[in-house]
Formats: structure tokens, sequence, C-alpha cells
């Protein structure tokens, strides 16, 4: 009995961070919406009608009278609520389908595979997202998950036509598509990739999809080869399993203004510890050794460039904010130097372990019950009532020296004090 063909679906949100900021701002329905990144710095997303005006990375100081004059709203980049939007999202796909991979903050692949109405189930997925959450969801179906992102990039592209579900899974669509896809639209090629694909004539995903895998992998790379059997209907990429907890967990943010001084900077490195040991705790893992660094801003000319930083050997691995807190605090002595404008802070936690997983020595101290129990209390408020309710006493509430976020919207979702009002 041959073994049937896997089903791949890709679920991806309509301009995620716009559709998030629109969908508490009912007003701006129909207005074009930009999202700027860290410190209001450049563009990172755009609504559909502010593609033709801004490209992606231009500078927010450079085009603010190009937004101004055709009518773009800018918004600060707001990521507690697109981070609670996504996980709305993602836990309502995962409770219709058999088997979900999280691919990015707006995308998700999910196994189709053995259920009869494919399109049916697509369909009943979008419009269940977009009542529930308000997200509007594009839905590709095809054998492969790169032909997935095809499918979907198509949803998207012609969505009066389509109803924002393509299913290429029948040859005669699958190859329509590929023929009217240009091939920097394929999954996996970039920029640089298009420049060497052009020179050998490849310039559509058909092509692509019927030139030798063996030349590809040999001029190129595997990853290449392994597309191009995707395109032609050969799947090489499964679902991936859930992700293995991290080794490293880093927390970085640039200044909102250059600091001098060292009291403000150890408020932001305790900031930092707060929210890197968050993630800590929410993986299940202790932290063997902390470092810590500062910097200068490293494109002014006229400023003077310093950078350092320091690593931290504790006394036994822990997941207790308190004790990362007096570590990375203190090493900011180590490193700060008079003299300097300071323009960002940065704190790694590294060599981690699970619980159990390193030696515990009969004479060396370990974290006590105590501890973990007051750190599972602290989470728990944190998660019932917002993050930052409790905290450690380092770390302020209003800090002069926060990024610059002059135009973000509010915290709908997250923030009993911001909920939205009708």
């Amino acid at each position: 009995m041959s073994r049937a063909l896997p089903v791949f679906g890709l679920i991806d949100c309509n301009s995620f961070y716009g559709s998030c900021e629109r969908l508490f701002r009912p007003d701006l329905a129909k207005v074009p919406i930009v999202v700027l990144s860290n410190n209001d710095g450049c563009v990172i997303a755009r609504s559909y009608d502010a593609k033709p005006y801004v490209k992606m990375g231009e500078p927010y100081f450079q085009i603010k009278h190009k937004l101004k004059q055709h009518g773009i709203v800018p918004f600060s980049s707001n990521y507690a609520l697109y981070g609670d939007m996504s996980e709305r999202v993602m836990t309502l796909i995962e409770s219709m389908v058999p088997a979900v991979e999280v691919y990015s903050i707006d995308e998700a692949f999910v196994d189709l595979t053995g259920i009869n109405d494919v399109d049916g189930l697509g369909c009943k997925i979008r419009s269940q997202v977009l009542r529930c959450t308000g997200i509007p969801v594009g839905v590709g179906i095809a054998h492969t998950k790169t032909l997935a992102k095809l499918a979907n990039h198509t949803a998207k592209r012609l969505q009066a036509q389509t109803g924002g579900v393509v299913n290429i899974c029948d040859p005669v669509k699958r190859d329509w598509v590929l023929r009217n896809t240009d091939v920097a639209e394929v999954w996996g090629v970039g920029r640089r990739m298009k420049l060497h694909l052009d020179g050998m004539g490849i310039k559509t995903a058909m092509v692509l999809a019927k030139a030798d895998a063996w030349t590809l992998r040999k001029n190129f790379s595997v990853v290449i080869e392994k597309t191009a059997r995707e395109l032609a209907g050969t799947s090489c990429l499964e679902l991936d399993e859930p992700d293995a907890p991290r080794q490293e967990i880093c927390c970085s943010r640039m200044f909102g203004k250059r600091l001098t001084e060292m009291a403000p900077i150890k408020e932001a490195v305790a900031t930092y510890v707060m929210r890197a040991s968050e993630k800590l705790r929410a993986q299940n893992s202790l932290c063997k050794k902390i470092r810590v660094s500062i910097r200068t801003g490293m494109f002014n000319p006229d400023e003077a460039k310093y950078a350092s930083g320091v690593l931290i050997e504790l006394s036994y691995p822990t997941d207790d904010v308190r004790l990362l807190t007096k570590a990375a605090v203190n090493a900011v002595e180590r490193v700060f130097r008079p003299g300097f404008k300071y323009s960002k802070a940065e704190v790694m936690l590294v060599n981690l372990c699970q619980p159990g997983e390193f030696t515990e020595d009969l004479f060396v101290t370990t974290q006590s019950a105590e501890a973990t129990r007051l750190m599972t209390v602290l989470d728990k408020i944190n998660e019932r009532w917002g993050r930052g309710t409790l905290r450690s006493a380092g770390v302020p509430v209003n800090p002069d020296w926060a990024m610059r976020r002059e135009m973000m919207s509010l915290s709908y979702t997250s923030r009993l004090d911001q909920v939205w009002r009708v």
C-alpha cells in the first residue's frame, strides 16, 4: 500500500504588526501604517497600503515628511501587544489541527495529512481566527513546506480572487503558481542568491523547480537543492519538533539617551536581568554564569568609543532573580569607565542547565526550596496582574533612560489599566 503524500499548510497573519494596531483603532482601518524599531529608529513593518511609499529599513527621521505627505501613521513597536495577540492566534490554530510548528511571531506551519476537506478546513481556520482575534490570515496548502509558502504568498497577492486560501496540491494549480512567481519570492532565496540564479537564467519558481538539483547543490548549497526538490513536489522538510531549551538567554536594549553615570546603567542592567530571568524560569532552566557588557555608540565620529564586558561565575546554578541581579549590578562597577557616553547594555545568561543535570556536591550550596517557591510566586503574580507588578528593588518604574517609544499604542490585552474602552 503506497504511503499518502504529506500535506502542509502555512497560516500567515496579514501585515501582523499593522493588524494588531488597527484591531483597537477602527478609525485606522483604511489608513496606511508603519511600525518602527527600538528607539523609533527605522521602519520594520508596513501595512499593504504603505508599501508603495515606504521601504523596509528606512530611518524614521529621514521620512517624517513623506509619511505626513501620504497620510501614513507611524507607531512605536509594542511587543507586549504583538506577543499576546500572536499567542492567541497560535493557540486557536493549535486547537484546530493535528500538529503545529510555530515558525515566527506571525506564521505557523500545520500538518494537514489525511484530512479529507483541506480547503474547507483552511477557510474555517481563516474565519475562526478573524472572528476570535480580529487578525486576518492567509492560508497556503501544498505537498511541501516550500510550496505551502508560495501558496500562501499567492493567497495574499490574489486575495480578492482566492478568498485568502490557496490549495496547490493539484499539479495544474501548482504549475500555474510556479510559472507566475518570481524566483525572488521563493522561501530561502535571498537578494544575493537571486542575482546568482538570474545569471543562470533561473528567473521564475518554475525554472528553479525544473533545474538539476545536483548542479544546484554543487554550485550553491544543499539548501538550494532541497528548495528545488520541494518546488518540484518532493518533501524534504518535516514539521519541526518543539525547540529544546535555549543554552543562552540574552536581553539587551539601546538606551533612550546617552548615559554618563553609573547609577542609571545599574538600573538598566537590573531591568534586563529581570526580563532574562523570567525567560530562564519559563523554560525551567538554571544559570551557572552571567555576562554583562556595556558600550558607547559606534557610529558617531564625534564620540569616544568604548566597549567592555565581564563574565561572572555564580556560586551555584540558580534562577533566583535576586542573586542574578546582585551579580550583574556588581559587574557594572568592573566595566564602567567615566568620561564616555554609553548607548547600550547587555545581559546574557550562559551555561544553562536543567535541574538535576549538574552534579551536586554534598558540601556545595544549592538553591534553597524557599527561593524556588518565591520565584514561583513572583511569576504567578506578574502573570496575573501584568509584567512588572512585582519586581526587584533596583528596577525603576518609568526610567528616563528607557527606549524612546513616543508613538506606542496602549497594551490593550496585557495591562488592566490600559484595557480597551468603548
